[in-house]
Protein backbone atom coordinates (compact mmCIF):
# COMPACT_ATOMS: atom_id res chain seq x y z
CA UNK A 1 0.00 0.00 0.00
CA UNK A 2 1.33 3.30 -0.74
CA UNK A 3 1.53 6.55 1.86
CA UNK A 4 -1.86 7.55 -0.22
CA UNK A 5 -4.11 4.46 -0.15
CA UNK A 6 -4.25 1.31 -2.43
CA UNK A 7 -3.16 0.98 -5.84
CA UNK A 8 -4.28 -2.24 -7.08
CA UNK A 9 -6.88 -4.33 -5.43
CA UNK A 10 -7.82 -7.94 -5.98
CA UNK A 11 -11.46 -9.36 -5.16
CA UNK A 12 -12.17 -12.82 -5.32
CA UNK A 13 -15.41 -13.31 -7.24
CA UNK A 14 -17.65 -16.79 -7.45
CA UNK A 15 -20.69 -15.21 -9.17
CA UNK A 16 -23.28 -16.26 -6.25
CA UNK A 17 -26.12 -13.37 -5.97
CA UNK A 18 -24.81 -13.35 -1.91
CA UNK A 19 -21.74 -12.20 -2.52
CA UNK A 20 -22.88 -8.91 -4.37
CA UNK A 21 -21.70 -6.94 -1.36
CA UNK A 22 -18.17 -8.14 -1.87
CA UNK A 23 -18.08 -6.32 -5.22
CA UNK A 24 -19.75 -3.21 -3.31
CA UNK A 25 -17.00 -3.04 -1.20
CA UNK A 26 -14.50 -3.66 -3.76
CA UNK A 27 -15.94 -0.73 -6.01
CA UNK A 28 -15.93 1.65 -2.81
CA UNK A 29 -12.44 0.97 -1.92
CA UNK A 30 -11.36 0.87 -5.70
CA UNK A 31 -13.50 4.71 -5.70
CA UNK A 32 -12.04 6.10 -2.73
CA UNK A 33 -8.45 5.16 -3.46
CA UNK A 34 -8.77 5.84 -7.06
CA UNK A 35 -7.12 2.27 -7.72
CA UNK A 36 -6.88 -0.32 -10.05
CA UNK A 37 -9.45 -3.56 -9.60
CA UNK A 38 -8.56 -6.80 -10.81
CA UNK A 39 -11.08 -9.53 -10.70
CA UNK A 40 -10.22 -13.33 -9.83
CA UNK A 41 -12.58 -16.40 -10.18
CA UNK A 42 -10.97 -19.35 -9.37
CA UNK A 43 -12.18 -23.01 -10.66
CA UNK A 44 -11.18 -25.34 -7.76
CA UNK A 45 -12.07 -28.39 -10.14
CA UNK A 46 -11.10 -32.18 -8.03
CA UNK A 47 -11.10 -34.57 -11.06
CA UNK A 48 -13.44 -37.70 -10.80
CA UNK A 49 -12.19 -40.44 -8.28
CA UNK A 50 -9.53 -38.19 -6.85
CA UNK A 51 -9.65 -37.86 -2.72
CA UNK A 52 -8.96 -35.22 -0.13
CA UNK A 53 -6.47 -36.01 1.84
CA UNK A 54 -4.35 -33.47 4.79
CA UNK A 55 -4.16 -30.68 2.10
CA UNK A 56 -3.21 -32.94 -1.26
CA UNK A 57 -5.32 -34.48 -3.54
CA UNK A 58 -4.65 -37.92 -4.14
CA UNK A 59 -4.64 -41.01 -5.80
CA UNK A 60 -5.62 -41.92 -9.28
CA UNK A 61 -8.66 -40.70 -11.11
CA UNK A 62 -10.92 -43.65 -11.25
CA UNK A 63 -12.93 -42.19 -14.28
CA UNK A 64 -11.24 -41.48 -17.41
CA UNK A 65 -10.74 -37.53 -17.74
CA UNK A 66 -9.76 -35.90 -20.84
CA UNK A 67 -9.84 -32.55 -19.16
CA UNK A 68 -13.50 -31.71 -21.26
CA UNK A 69 -14.94 -31.18 -18.04
CA UNK A 70 -12.18 -28.44 -16.12
CA UNK A 71 -12.12 -26.85 -19.77
CA UNK A 72 -16.02 -26.36 -19.36
CA UNK A 73 -15.69 -24.83 -16.31
CA UNK A 74 -13.13 -22.30 -17.44
CA UNK A 75 -14.92 -21.27 -20.50
CA UNK A 76 -18.14 -20.50 -18.44
CA UNK A 77 -15.90 -19.07 -15.80
CA UNK A 78 -14.49 -16.77 -18.30
CA UNK A 79 -18.15 -15.68 -19.82
CA UNK A 80 -19.09 -14.93 -16.29
CA UNK A 81 -16.01 -12.63 -15.29
CA UNK A 82 -17.06 -10.90 -18.86
CA UNK A 83 -20.18 -9.63 -17.79
CA UNK A 84 -19.11 -9.02 -14.48
CA UNK A 85 -16.21 -6.84 -15.72
CA UNK A 86 -18.16 -4.99 -18.04
CA UNK A 87 -21.04 -4.26 -15.12
CA UNK A 88 -17.76 -2.94 -13.31
CA UNK A 89 -15.81 -1.59 -15.81
CA UNK A 90 -13.00 -3.50 -15.50
CA UNK A 91 -10.43 -4.14 -18.16
CA UNK A 92 -10.20 -7.66 -20.07
CA UNK A 93 -6.51 -7.79 -18.99
CA UNK A 94 -7.94 -7.50 -15.10
CA UNK A 95 -10.32 -10.47 -14.98
CA UNK A 96 -8.68 -13.33 -14.35
CA UNK A 97 -9.44 -17.23 -14.46
CA UNK A 98 -7.52 -19.89 -12.25
CA UNK A 99 -7.51 -23.26 -11.68
CA UNK A 100 -6.74 -25.09 -8.35
CA UNK A 101 -7.53 -24.80 -4.48
CA UNK A 102 -9.11 -21.17 -4.41
CA UNK A 103 -6.59 -19.84 -1.23
CA UNK A 104 -3.60 -20.12 -3.18
CA UNK A 105 -4.64 -19.24 -6.33
CA UNK A 106 -5.55 -15.88 -5.47
CA UNK A 107 -2.48 -15.83 -3.63
CA UNK A 108 -0.26 -16.44 -6.93
CA UNK A 109 -2.52 -13.79 -8.85
CA UNK A 110 -2.29 -11.34 -5.83
CA UNK A 111 1.60 -11.72 -5.96
CA UNK A 112 2.07 -11.58 -9.63
CA UNK A 113 -0.46 -8.68 -10.48
CA UNK A 114 1.25 -6.71 -7.47
CA UNK A 115 -2.04 -6.07 -5.85
CA UNK A 116 -1.75 -4.47 -2.41
CA UNK A 117 -5.33 -5.55 -1.15
CA UNK A 118 -7.48 -8.55 -1.48
CA UNK A 119 -10.89 -8.69 -0.83
CA UNK A 120 -12.95 -11.94 -0.49
CA UNK A 121 -16.35 -13.04 0.82
CA UNK A 122 -16.61 -15.23 4.07
CA UNK A 123 -19.56 -17.69 4.16
CA UNK A 124 -20.88 -19.10 7.53
CA UNK A 125 -18.41 -21.99 8.13
CA UNK A 126 -19.92 -25.60 9.65
CA UNK A 127 -17.54 -28.21 11.38
CA UNK A 128 -15.83 -28.99 7.85
CA UNK A 129 -14.94 -25.75 7.38
CA UNK A 130 -13.33 -24.48 10.52
CA UNK A 131 -11.77 -28.04 9.79
CA UNK A 132 -10.15 -27.51 7.13
CA UNK A 133 -10.02 -23.25 7.44
CA UNK A 134 -10.80 -20.77 5.11
CA UNK A 135 -9.92 -18.16 2.03
CA UNK A 136 -9.38 -15.29 4.19
CA UNK A 137 -7.33 -17.58 7.01
CA UNK A 138 -5.01 -18.95 4.11
CA UNK A 139 -4.28 -15.53 2.68
CA UNK A 140 -3.67 -13.90 6.16
CA UNK A 141 -1.31 -16.79 7.10
CA UNK A 142 0.84 -16.31 3.39
CA UNK A 143 1.19 -12.29 4.07
CA UNK A 144 0.68 -11.37 0.48
CA UNK A 145 -0.62 -8.25 1.29
CA UNK A 146 -3.77 -7.14 2.77
CA UNK A 147 -6.79 -8.95 3.26
CA UNK A 148 -10.29 -7.39 3.74
CA UNK A 149 -12.79 -10.05 4.56
CA UNK A 150 -16.22 -9.36 3.95
CA UNK A 151 -19.36 -11.17 6.13
CA UNK A 152 -21.66 -12.70 3.89
CA UNK A 153 -25.40 -12.40 5.04
CA UNK A 154 -26.36 -15.58 6.83
CA UNK A 155 -29.75 -15.07 5.49
CA UNK A 156 -28.98 -14.41 2.12
CA UNK A 157 -26.91 -17.24 2.24
CA UNK A 158 -29.96 -19.36 3.63
CA UNK A 159 -32.30 -18.54 0.54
Amino acid sequence: MSSNGYTHILVGVDFAPESEVVLERAVMMRDRFDARLSLVNVVDYVAPGTEYAGGAFVAEPILPDDGRLERELLELAQKEIDVLGERLSVTAQDRIIESGPTARSIQHVARDIGADLVIVGVHERNWLGRLLGSTPQSLLKHEVCDVLAVRLDAEAEAD
